[in-house]
């Protein structure tokens, strides 16, 4: 059995990042499906691990590592002695804490949470996700221009923390079409060797088309 486990939920963006960057890692990891629908995340068992009681939680030789983002951290600063992920230079260590900010801002609330509506049914403001979506896509987009990545030469943790949102957007009724520049980043992320999808849903932009 791995000395990793990764207690999480397959349709999450948050637990998707870290099971992605374990793989461009090439770490073995264990997933531990936690049961949402029926609160298994918010059972004392779990609590012990996250006081918050969210996913995704790592497990390495009997410590716990909650937060998404965090997670990211641990592992770039853990198992990547080259630093490619998380680099040391101060001014790009700056760059990348500004992009997981993002990640748990902007992206969250905007991509994120149009999605989770649709997915979920949870109680969101769609428009106001939309919105907040369409601003931050468009800074992005603007950020992108002459740039594969969002910090420095190479990807980072930073592109991580933000694809499996940003990628899942049309599953909350944002066209991604617009924002070319995104497109391309995304698509060089998924050309990354280790690469794996998080599974898609059929809403949203996603749904079948009917024919009439």
């Amino acid at each position: 059995m791995s000395q990793l486990k990764l207690y999480g939920f397959e349709l999450s963006g948050h637990s998707h990042r870290v099971s992605l960057f374990l793989s461009l890692l090439s770490l073995k990891f264990e997933f531990i499906q936690l049961d949402l629908a029926n609160g298994e995340h918010k059972k004392p068992e779990f609590i012990n691990k996250n006081i918050f009681g969210q996913v995704p939680v790592l497990e390495d030789q009997g410590r716990y590592v909650a937060d998404s983002n965090a997670i990211l951290v641990y592992l770039a600063s853990t198992y990547d002695p080259a630093h490619k992920w998380l680099p040391q230079d101060p001014f790009l260590m700056a760059e990348i804490q500004r992009f997981l900010s993002v990640a748990a801002g902007p992206v969250a609330y905007g991509p994120a949470r149009a999605r989770i509506k649709n997915v979920f049914n949870a109680p969101v403001n769609i428009t106001d996700a939309q919105n907040i979506s369409q601003t931050v896509l468009t800074t992005l987009d603007k950020h992108l221009i002459n740039k594969s990545w969002l910090v420095g030469d190479c990807p980072t943790i930073a592109d991580i923390a933000n694809y499996s949102y940003i990628a899942h957007a049309p599953e909350g009724g944002i066209d991604l079409a617009l924002y070319p520049n995104v497109l391309r980043w995304l698509s060089q992320i998924e050309q990354l060797t280790g690469f794996v999808a998080m599974p898609t849903t059929p809403v949203g932009l996603n749904q079948p088309q009917t024919l009439v």
